[in-house]
Protein backbone atom coordinates (compact mmCIF):
# COMPACT_ATOMS: atom_id res chain seq x y z
CA UNK A 1 0.00 0.00 0.00
CA UNK A 2 0.98 3.29 -0.56
CA UNK A 3 -0.04 6.19 1.37
CA UNK A 4 -3.31 4.13 1.81
CA UNK A 5 -3.93 4.01 -1.18
CA UNK A 6 -4.70 0.86 -3.45
CA UNK A 7 -1.93 0.95 -6.70
CA UNK A 8 -2.54 -1.43 -9.52
CA UNK A 9 0.12 -1.58 -12.62
CA UNK A 10 -1.47 -2.45 -15.37
CA UNK A 11 0.53 -3.80 -18.29
CA UNK A 12 -0.12 -4.02 -22.02
CA UNK A 13 0.71 -6.79 -23.81
CA UNK A 14 -1.83 -7.07 -26.47
CA UNK A 15 0.25 -5.37 -29.35
CA UNK A 16 0.38 -7.43 -32.97
CA UNK A 17 4.65 -6.67 -32.69
CA UNK A 18 3.68 -6.45 -36.75
CA UNK A 19 6.74 -3.94 -36.62
CA UNK A 20 8.97 -6.50 -35.23
CA UNK A 21 8.66 -8.28 -38.47
CA UNK A 22 8.06 -11.56 -36.42
CA UNK A 23 5.48 -14.42 -35.92
CA UNK A 24 6.60 -14.22 -32.08
CA UNK A 25 5.18 -12.01 -29.51
CA UNK A 26 7.95 -9.43 -28.59
CA UNK A 27 7.02 -9.87 -25.33
CA UNK A 28 8.69 -13.78 -25.41
CA UNK A 29 11.69 -12.12 -26.92
CA UNK A 30 15.12 -12.68 -24.57
CA UNK A 31 17.50 -10.54 -23.22
CA UNK A 32 19.71 -11.25 -20.36
CA UNK A 33 18.00 -14.88 -19.94
CA UNK A 34 14.70 -13.29 -19.34
CA UNK A 35 11.58 -12.75 -21.17
CA UNK A 36 10.73 -9.15 -21.82
CA UNK A 37 7.33 -9.77 -19.96
CA UNK A 38 9.04 -11.01 -17.44
CA UNK A 39 12.07 -8.43 -16.93
CA UNK A 40 8.88 -5.90 -16.86
CA UNK A 41 6.76 -7.48 -14.76
CA UNK A 42 9.54 -8.31 -12.18
CA UNK A 43 10.20 -4.49 -11.98
CA UNK A 44 6.73 -4.34 -10.49
CA UNK A 45 7.19 -6.86 -8.38
CA UNK A 46 9.91 -5.32 -6.65
CA UNK A 47 8.78 -1.62 -7.22
CA UNK A 48 7.59 -1.39 -2.63
CA UNK A 49 4.44 0.90 -4.04
CA UNK A 50 2.10 -1.30 -6.55
CA UNK A 51 -0.66 -4.07 -4.93
CA UNK A 52 -1.17 -6.04 -8.54
CA UNK A 53 -0.20 -6.59 -11.48
CA UNK A 54 -2.49 -6.80 -14.47
CA UNK A 55 -1.40 -7.87 -17.90
CA UNK A 56 -3.55 -7.07 -21.09
CA UNK A 57 -3.12 -9.46 -23.77
CA UNK A 58 -4.59 -11.41 -26.84
CA UNK A 59 -6.78 -14.40 -25.74
CA UNK A 60 -4.76 -16.60 -27.54
CA UNK A 61 -1.33 -15.50 -25.55
CA UNK A 62 -2.70 -15.90 -21.94
CA UNK A 63 -1.82 -19.85 -21.60
CA UNK A 64 1.27 -18.93 -22.80
CA UNK A 65 1.58 -15.75 -20.88
CA UNK A 66 0.83 -16.94 -17.72
CA UNK A 67 2.68 -20.07 -17.95
CA UNK A 68 6.10 -17.63 -17.44
CA UNK A 69 4.39 -17.50 -13.99
CA UNK A 70 2.83 -20.23 -13.04
CA UNK A 71 4.24 -22.09 -9.91
CA UNK A 72 6.44 -19.35 -8.56
CA UNK A 73 5.64 -19.35 -5.22
CA UNK A 74 7.61 -16.54 -4.13
CA UNK A 75 5.50 -14.18 -6.55
CA UNK A 76 5.49 -11.27 -4.10
CA UNK A 77 1.87 -9.70 -5.21
CA UNK A 78 -1.39 -11.02 -7.90
CA UNK A 79 -0.84 -10.96 -11.46
CA UNK A 80 -4.11 -11.45 -13.24
CA UNK A 81 -4.97 -11.39 -17.14
CA UNK A 82 -7.12 -9.21 -18.87
CA UNK A 83 -8.00 -9.48 -22.84
CA UNK A 84 -6.85 -7.11 -25.04
CA UNK A 85 -8.74 -4.92 -27.54
CA UNK A 86 -8.29 -4.13 -31.64
CA UNK A 87 -7.09 -0.30 -29.92
CA UNK A 88 -4.79 0.10 -27.21
CA UNK A 89 -7.37 2.69 -25.94
CA UNK A 90 -9.93 -0.37 -25.21
CA UNK A 91 -7.36 -2.88 -24.31
CA UNK A 92 -5.99 -0.44 -21.29
CA UNK A 93 -9.74 0.10 -20.31
CA UNK A 94 -10.29 -3.95 -20.19
CA UNK A 95 -7.10 -3.77 -17.89
CA UNK A 96 -8.02 -0.77 -16.14
CA UNK A 97 -11.64 -2.60 -15.21
CA UNK A 98 -10.08 -5.96 -14.61
CA UNK A 99 -7.91 -3.95 -11.08
CA UNK A 100 -8.87 -4.31 -7.88
CA UNK A 101 -12.54 -2.89 -6.98
CA UNK A 102 -10.92 -0.80 -4.55
CA UNK A 103 -7.86 0.26 -6.38
CA UNK A 104 -6.93 4.28 -6.25
CA UNK A 105 -4.22 4.61 -8.80
CA UNK A 106 -3.51 3.20 -11.88
CA UNK A 107 0.20 2.65 -13.45
CA UNK A 108 -0.16 2.05 -17.03
CA UNK A 109 2.81 0.52 -18.79
CA UNK A 110 4.17 -0.71 -22.29
CA UNK A 111 4.66 -4.52 -21.42
CA UNK A 112 7.50 -4.05 -24.53
CA UNK A 113 9.81 -1.39 -22.27
CA UNK A 114 11.25 -4.20 -20.29
CA UNK A 115 14.07 -1.88 -18.71
CA UNK A 116 11.68 -0.05 -16.47
CA UNK A 117 13.19 0.31 -13.32
CA UNK A 118 11.77 0.16 -9.58
CA UNK A 119 12.62 3.77 -8.62
CA UNK A 120 11.63 5.33 -11.63
CA UNK A 121 8.14 3.37 -11.00
CA UNK A 122 7.85 4.90 -7.33
CA UNK A 123 8.79 8.16 -8.69
CA UNK A 124 5.60 8.85 -11.54
CA UNK A 125 3.60 7.01 -8.76
CA UNK A 126 4.32 9.45 -6.35
CA UNK A 127 3.44 12.37 -8.96
CA UNK A 128 0.58 10.80 -10.23
CA UNK A 129 -0.78 10.51 -6.72
CA UNK A 130 -0.15 14.08 -6.38
CA UNK A 131 -1.42 15.66 -9.39
CA UNK A 132 -3.62 13.41 -10.86
CA UNK A 133 -2.11 12.52 -13.70
CA UNK A 134 1.89 11.73 -14.39
CA UNK A 135 4.15 10.39 -16.86
CA UNK A 136 7.77 9.75 -17.29
CA UNK A 137 9.09 11.69 -20.15
CA UNK A 138 12.74 11.94 -21.14
CA UNK A 139 14.07 15.80 -23.41
CA UNK A 140 14.57 15.15 -27.09
CA UNK A 141 18.37 15.33 -28.40
CA UNK A 142 17.33 15.89 -32.18
CA UNK A 143 15.68 18.44 -33.36
CA UNK A 144 12.13 17.58 -34.79
CA UNK A 145 10.49 19.11 -37.69
CA UNK A 146 6.76 18.91 -38.60
CA UNK A 147 6.28 17.86 -41.94
CA UNK A 148 3.23 17.98 -44.37
CA UNK A 149 3.44 16.78 -47.99
CA UNK A 150 7.05 16.23 -47.90
CA UNK A 151 7.94 19.96 -47.01
CA UNK A 152 8.74 21.19 -43.66
CA UNK A 153 5.82 23.45 -41.96
CA UNK A 154 7.04 24.07 -38.66
CA UNK A 155 10.20 23.46 -35.84
CA UNK A 156 9.22 23.80 -32.41
CA UNK A 157 11.53 24.87 -30.03
CA UNK A 158 13.72 21.89 -28.71
CA UNK A 159 13.83 22.85 -25.10
CA UNK A 160 9.86 22.22 -24.86
CA UNK A 161 10.15 18.84 -26.64
CA UNK A 162 10.14 15.45 -24.15
CA UNK A 163 9.53 11.83 -25.46
CA UNK A 164 7.11 10.43 -23.73
CA UNK A 165 7.69 6.97 -21.55
CA UNK A 166 5.72 4.71 -19.29
CA UNK A 167 4.45 4.16 -16.92
CA UNK A 168 1.63 6.34 -16.81
CA UNK A 169 0.17 6.88 -13.51
CA UNK A 170 -3.88 8.21 -13.29
CA UNK A 171 -5.97 8.57 -10.63
CA UNK A 172 -8.34 6.07 -11.47
CA UNK A 173 -11.72 7.74 -11.29
CA UNK A 174 -9.64 10.51 -13.86
CA UNK A 175 -8.52 7.65 -15.96
CA UNK A 176 -12.63 6.46 -16.60
CA UNK A 177 -13.85 9.72 -16.70
CA UNK A 178 -11.36 10.98 -19.51
CA UNK A 179 -11.94 7.26 -20.76
CA UNK A 180 -15.90 8.28 -21.25
CA UNK A 181 -15.21 11.81 -22.60
CA UNK A 182 -13.01 10.38 -25.63
CA UNK A 183 -15.16 7.53 -26.01
CA UNK A 184 -18.57 9.94 -26.53
CA UNK A 185 -15.97 11.78 -28.81
CA UNK A 186 -15.15 9.41 -31.33
CA UNK A 187 -11.33 10.17 -30.17
CA UNK A 188 -9.04 7.11 -30.13
CA UNK A 189 -5.56 7.69 -28.44
CA UNK A 190 -2.29 5.89 -28.86
CA UNK A 191 -1.17 7.71 -26.20
CA UNK A 192 -3.23 7.44 -22.66
CA UNK A 193 -2.33 10.84 -20.89
CA UNK A 194 -3.98 12.36 -24.03
CA UNK A 195 -7.58 11.68 -23.05
CA UNK A 196 -6.66 13.33 -19.66
CA UNK A 197 -5.37 16.64 -22.36
CA UNK A 198 -8.56 16.79 -23.80
CA UNK A 199 -10.79 16.35 -20.82
CA UNK A 200 -9.16 19.08 -19.86
CA UNK A 201 -6.72 17.66 -17.58
CA UNK A 202 -2.94 18.65 -16.39
CA UNK A 203 -0.06 15.78 -17.40
CA UNK A 204 2.89 16.25 -15.22
CA UNK A 205 6.37 15.14 -16.47
CA UNK A 206 8.23 13.12 -14.46
CA UNK A 207 12.21 12.67 -15.50
CA UNK A 208 12.61 9.12 -16.91
CA UNK A 209 15.88 7.05 -18.04
CA UNK A 210 16.86 7.13 -21.68
CA UNK A 211 17.02 3.10 -21.36
CA UNK A 212 13.64 2.85 -20.57
CA UNK A 213 13.31 2.17 -24.44
CA UNK A 214 10.11 0.23 -25.93
CA UNK A 215 11.24 -2.44 -28.22
CA UNK A 216 9.36 -2.37 -31.49
CA UNK A 217 11.34 -2.59 -34.33
CA UNK A 218 13.99 -5.09 -35.13
CA UNK A 219 16.59 -2.39 -35.06
CA UNK A 220 15.56 -1.94 -30.81
CA UNK A 221 16.88 -5.51 -30.47
CA UNK A 222 20.74 -4.90 -30.57
CA UNK A 223 19.99 -1.37 -28.44
CA UNK A 224 18.04 -4.23 -25.97
CA UNK A 225 20.62 -6.27 -25.95
CA UNK A 226 23.41 -3.86 -24.67
CA UNK A 227 21.59 -2.57 -21.95
CA UNK A 228 20.71 -6.12 -20.73
CA UNK A 229 24.64 -6.73 -21.17
CA UNK A 230 25.06 -3.56 -18.45
CA UNK A 231 25.60 -1.35 -22.35
CA UNK A 232 24.66 2.24 -22.88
Amino acid sequence: MYEGKFISAVICAAGSSSRMKSTTSKQLLTFGGMTVLERTVMAFENDGVTDEIIIVCPEALVREFSALFWGEAHRKKPIRFAKGGAERQISVRNGVRATDEGCDIIAVHDGARPFITPGLIRLVVADGEKYGCATLAVPVKDTIKRVRNGSVIETPPRKELYAIQTPQVFRKRLYLEAYENAEKAGVVCTDDCRMVELYGGTVRITPGDYNNIKITTPEDKALAEAIAAGGS
